[in-house]
């Protein structure tokens, strides 16, 4: 088991997991409930959250699926209200919920004279409203879940918020100015957060990856008969391991950084899982 490896046993902890219908937000949720947490897992997506929830209660595990708008805060007090219910206060809460959108990136990594008038996406005429879409998805549907679950923490001891950035929060990628940008915010609020709460004991962190490919990205990566994308060798020769990360590979800094003892003095930290590309310079 994951928790006799790491030392990090959750036996009577609540963990709350947004994004949970997702590839890596469900492997989040298999991993806490392996170390012994009674887990929700969140989506606006509900069938997909409860197929993997049945799929941790299949293994012995316990865990629930509710779908929820981390964009609006409604929805989020009222399915805080029901784990509350259900399965006691949260001491974990997994801010996963995020992503991109085609409508706030670009065509091309590069401008040139000319490109104004061609009829391609370039930053003059990025859609607002896809750009707000992201944005908001990322940081707000971050803010909205702590300030509903949050509640939950106060005057208690033990617990944890773990965010989750990304590379791009480090060095914005080409072409995706709004999830960058995003990410960004996303880290910053990680630090901000901590400060904020250091005096409630509730320790905040984020976990940033570098490259995974999962179905989000596919078709970035990827090309429709399978080959990769120039994309991808730009991204593999940019990262120094020279592969992309599995999901598996991210339970080892989530258990670290939710064990109070492991982890206790350890609060306003974005900890890269990346392969080693937030090191390379390229030369």
């Amino acid at each position: 088991m994951i928790k006799n490896v790491l030392g990090t046993d959750l036996t009577g902890k609540v963990a709350v997991v947004t994004g949970a219908g997702g590839v890596l937000c469900s492997g989040f949720a298999k991993t806490l409930a392996r170390a012994g947490a009674k887990v929700a897992l969140l989506d606006i997506n509900e069938e997909a959250a409860k197929s993997y929830a049945d799929e941790i209660t299949a293994e012995g595990g316990v865990a629930k699926a509710y779908k929820c708008n981390v964009l609006e805060k409604e929805s989020c007090l009222a399915v805080a209200s029901a784990v509350e219910a259900d399965l006691g206060k949260c001491d974990i809460l997994i801010n996963g919920a995020g992503g991109n959108n085609p409508r706030a990136t670009t065509d091309k990594e590069y401008y040139f004279p000319g490109d104004i008038d061609e009829d391609c996406k370039n930053f003059f005429n990025l859609d607002a409203d896809g750009v707000g879409f992201v944005f908001n998805l990322n940081f707000l549907g971050t803010l909205i879940p702590t300030q509903a679950f949050a509640q939950q923490m106060l005057g208690r001891e033990g617990c944890n918020i773990i965010n989750v950035s990304s590379m791009n929060a480090f060095t914005p990628l080409t072409k995706i100015p709004a999830y960058s940008g995003a990410k960004a915010a996303v880290s910053n609020f990680t630090q901000w957060l901590a400060v904020h709460f250091s005096k409630e004991g509730i320790r905040v962190n984020a976990i940033a990856p570098g490259f995974f490919s999962t179905k989000q990205n596919a078709a970035l990566l990827w090309n429709p008969d399978g080959s990769p994308t120039a994309r991808t060798g730009k991204i593999l020769a940019a990262t120094p391991m020279g592969r992309f990360g599995e999901a598996k590979e991210l339970d080892g800094a989530l258990l670290f950084l939710v064990n109070n003892d492991a982890a206790g003095f350890i609060t306003g930290v974005v900890l890269p899982v990346d392969g080693g590309f937030s090191s390379y310079s390229g030369v």
